[in-house]
């Protein structure tokens, strides 16, 4: 299961796309999205997150 982000919550200033360590998440309609097929569920993301926008 994959981290998701909860677009009502991102702000899009793209922290957790720099800590993601294999480029899972990406900008998609001005929110971050992850790419569940990516995503080790590592946690750096969420971790990072200064809005807590991201979860299992």
């Amino acid at each position: 299961m994959a981290y998701k982000v909860n677009p009502d919550v991102c702000i899009n200033c793209g922290a957790c796309e720099s800590a993601c360590p294999v480029g899972a998440i990406s900008e998609v309609n001005g929110k971050r999205n992850i790419d569940a097929s990516k995503c080790i569920e590592c946690g750096a993301c969420a971790a990072t997150c200064p809005v807590s926008a991201i979860s299992l």
